[in-house]
């Protein structure tokens, strides 16, 4: 099975609050303001019955709907979407922490699918697929003309068959053939290791885990338990190529690092329902210096960590620009029949400032050179260049996201050594160390300034 949830930002529904996953009962229902709708429901209604009756060989019809359901989400934005019964279940599946499949997060992207990013260790990995590549073919079959789900489904399998895909990738002017045999995803959400015997190195794959907060917990006692408190000199912690996940698995990692401050809020339609999320007393990291690495595989979940780490100055951000999903998506349960996947909400980091299409540029910006190979083959992906995306507020023509590469080779990793050189003292720059002192009045000074730029607005409204 190749996981679905790409750059799902889960909320209101899936990963409110530390209780996981949450059930809505219904989807609230709003009348038509007129009667528009009624005649374009009745119309579909009519094309529904002429196609089961006369349609040259009996239809599915219960395909047929979610073909309907599909194309009418499709045209909102790339991350709405429907599951059917048993899609949500893989999906819950997942979240558990292990699953069948080939281990890549995709979406869909000009009638291909889209590989945002391969997992760490899986068979897709170790075959050399590339964030950015393209899949245009599925056991020689086009996936022109699928859904997304559609392709993943042919995609899934028994553990040990093989599957041929065909990728497009950039640079390279034939189509690349590949023969994958599927196998049981293991996904290791937290990675850590002891760097120069006095810095702690963590890394998240995902925030597709119920458990990550308490993996993330046991990775820091391990390095604690490894360095004693006086020679510890502080952490990298590494979200690149992790696209993302639960909205309260990524409040409680942002918690894991602060002592009090707020870490995220989301804004829907209605300003009422503004929803924020506050860090609580208790920084496991007793203060130590943080560096957090980011690239263009940054995305969703990631972002609200290094923006919350980075807003209140706990963390200096080092690497290239992040890939600029600020949406949530709300899971709304609809019986048997499946699920809903609906953005419904933008979320903004604490100093008020959404992301969506523009993406968050680092304190350090250091790109990372790509090896000979691989130059011009991998380019820089984005939220702002999927089509059908939700315009950010602040999104400019520069766009969001960056190359999202990350070398295999330590030694080979010129951000992840710059991180390490700011923590040994061999690299100066004014944004490290960050000083949490300094978040109240930068953010008092940014609420002020936004009010006060709403000022006119409001004397507007109040002269018409």
């Amino acid at each position: 099975m190749i996981r679905r949830a790409t750059l799902l930002l889960a909320g209101v529904v899936i990963g409110a609050s530390a209780t996981g996953f949450l059930v809505s009962s219904d989807i609230p229902a709003r009348a038509a303001s007129d009667d528009s709708t009624y005649r374009e429901m009745s119309l579909f209604g009519d094309v529904f019955e002429r196609v089961r009756s006369q349609y040259v060989t009996p239809p599915d019809e219960e395909k047929m709907i979610q073909d309907a359901i599909n194309g009418m989400l499709k045209g909102l934005d790339p991350h709405s979407s429907y599951m059917t019964a048993e899609e949500s279940m893989e999906m819950r599946d997942e979240s558990k922490g292990e699953f069948g499949g080939l281990g890549i997060e995709v979406t869909m992207e000009d009638e291909a699918v889209k590989v945002v990013a391969p997992i760490d260790d899986t068979p897709a990995s170790e075959a050399g697929v590339l964030a950015g590549d393209k899949i245009i073919e599925i056991d020689g079959e086009s996936v022109r003309g699928m859904t997304l789900n559609d392709a993943v489904d042919r995609m899934r399998g028994e553990v040990g068959e093989p599957i041929d895909i065909t990728i497009l990738r950039d640079g390279v002017t034939k189509p690349i053939e590949m023969t994958i045999k599927r196998g049981i995803i293991q996904v290791q959400s937290v990675k850590w290791r002891v760097e120069n015997d006095d810095i702690g190195y963590i890394r998240l794959t995902t925030f597709m885990n119920e458990k990550l907060d308490e993996s993330l917990e046991e990775a820091i006692k391990e390095i604690q338990a490894q360095v004693p408190e006086d020679k510890l000199k502080g952490y990298v912690l590494d979200l690149r190529l992790n696209p993302g996940g639960f909205l309260n698995q990524a409040v409680s990692v942002s918690d894991t690092f602060l002592d009090e401050g707020e870490v995220v809020s989301t804004r829907g339609r209605d300003e009422r329902e503004t929803r924020r999320f506050s860090a609580g007393p208790g920084d496991l990291t007793n203060g130590k210096p943080i560096v957090v690495l980011v690239n263009g595989g940054s995305a969703s979940a990631s972002e609200i960590v290094a923006g919350a780490l980075h807003d209140l100055k706990r963390a200096t951000l080092v690497g290239t620009r992040t890939f600029g999903k600020g949406s949530v998506q709300t899971i709304v349960p609809l019986g048997d029949q499946g699920s809903l996947r609906l953005t419904t909400a933008l979320y903004y980091t604490p100093s008020g400032t959404s992301i969506q299409g523009t993406g968050i540029e680092p304190d350090i910006i250091v790109e990372q050179k790509l090896p000979e190979d691989l130059e011009g083959l991998i380019r820089p992906e984005g939220e702002s260049a999927l089509r059908g995306h939700i315009e950010g507020d602040q999104e400019t023509d520069e766009g969001s996201g960056s190359v999202a590469y990350v070398p295999r080779e330590p030694e080979d990793d010129v951000q992840l050594q710059y991180a390490i050189g700011l923590l040994e003292g061999t690299e100066k720059n004014d944004a490290f160390p960050a000083d949490p002192r300094k978040a109240v009045e930068e953010l008092q000074a940014k609420a002020h300034d936004q009010q006060a730029a709403k000022q006119p607005e409001k004397a507007m409204e109040d002269a018409n």
